[in-house]
């Protein structure tokens, strides 16, 4: 398997910030070629774009940005659409920076040291633009709507059950669509105090804004399901797959070749195992790292898999009868789902090729 550093002839690395972008340009062996700051705008990037098609040794190039989705996403772009192949930089460990220092020159340096330890059939290449980001965005605004109307369902009911017996029969039970408009629509009672006033009103506030936050969650929904059958199409057939948790599958999957494999994409999923045997016990943990928003989804898929889908029912039986504790049950089953969800994105998310005109 050959290195980066034996298929290229020279590699930029960059140092993002939000105004300037740091770059130098480096041969193979990681002697330095050039240096230089660029403003992070677009005159910037194409000023930034000449400077390395006039410094660099020959055509075959790697970009390695460090924050590819922050500050440096303009700088990907612009290299993306000069036909510049970007690498995401990691952010330098305490190792790497031990003894070296910190400054932007030195930040750009690692970034050129790490692309050129990478395997070039191994890229980590940074997360798609286009409808995934559409999905990102609107997984955001969907955090954001449901933990608002969360605070805003506590308050409403506190100050339901503070009320009269009608009141607090609300407040034990759902708050539906119907009960909200009620609340909304419900007039102040006659000679009412300033407190009966005032809680009344705030009643009728936090009633519109969940009732609000309810309409656009359902919006959000159908916005997520839409982008999801149109760039996976089949993945919310899946028993336990609905919009919203395939749409963080597919936010985090990013594209084929993001991740080289399943194992791959388990350990960003924090699916993985992790050994933990000791003495005569043999058995593995799950893993607390990854991207926490996708573990998240999937624990979610494998719970719904326990409750309602009869073959994982059938393994989790399987299992006890073997003598696997619940906790170990469940890391098999998120593996599990999580080496499906791969082949099925990998699979749905190719590209389509056409073959050449005879």
């Amino acid at each position: 398997m050959a290195m980066l550093s034996e298929v290229i002839d020279a590699v930029i690395g960059a140092d993002t910030h939000r105004d300037t972008n740091q770059l130098e340009i480096a041969h193979p062996s990681g002697a330095v070629i050039a240096t230089g700051s660029f403003g992070n705008h677009s005159a910037g990037h194409a000023e930034a774009l000449a400077w390395m098609f006039e410094h660099v040794p020959g055509p075959r190039l790697v970009l390695s940005i460090e924050g590819t989705r922050s500050y440096g996403v303009g700088l990907a772009r612009a290299a993306k659409a000069a036909g510049i192949p970007v690498v995401e930089a990691e952010q330098p460990s305490r190792r790497a920076r031990r003894g070296k220092g910190k400054s932007d020159p030195i930040d750009a340096h690692l970034a050129v040291l790490f692309a050129l330890s990478l395997d070039a059939d191994k890229l980590p290449t940074p997360r798609a633009d286009g409808d995934r980001e559409a999905l990102r965005i609107l997984l955001c605004a969907r955090e954001e709507l449901s933990t608002t109307s969360t605070g805003q369902t506590n308050r409403l009911k506190a100050l339901l059950r503070d009320g009269d017996d009608a009141d607090r029969r609300l407040a034990r039970g759902k708050l539906t669509v119907a009960t909200l408009s009620e609340l909304v629509e419900r007039r102040p009672p006659r000679e009412a105090s300033r407190a009966q006033a005032v809680r009344h009103a705030e009643i009728r506030r936090l009633a519109l804004a969940v009732h609000d936050a309810t309409q656009m969650l359902k919006v959000n929904r159908a916005e997520l399901a839409a982008i999801v059958k149109d760039l996976a199409p089949g993945l919310t057939d899946q028993c336990g797959i609905g919009p919203v948790s395939g749409a963080q599958v597919i936010v985090s999957f990013s594209h084929p070749g993001r991740c080289r494999n399943d194992a791959a994409f388990a350990a960003l999923a924090g699916t993985s195992p992790i050994e933990a045997s000791s003495g005569r016990t043999a058995r593995h943990r799950l893993n607390r790292g990854g991207d926490r928003a996708l573990n998240k989804a999937i624990h979610v898929i494998a719970n719904t898999r326990i409750r309602s889908d009869p073959a994982t029912q059938a393994y989790r039986a399987r299992r006890t009868t073997e003598g696997k504790g619940p906790r170990e049950i469940r890391r098999s089953i998120k593996r599990y789902i999580t080496r499906q969800l791969y082949r099925t994105l990998t699979t749905a998310m190719a590209p389509v090729t056409t073959p050449p005109s005879a």
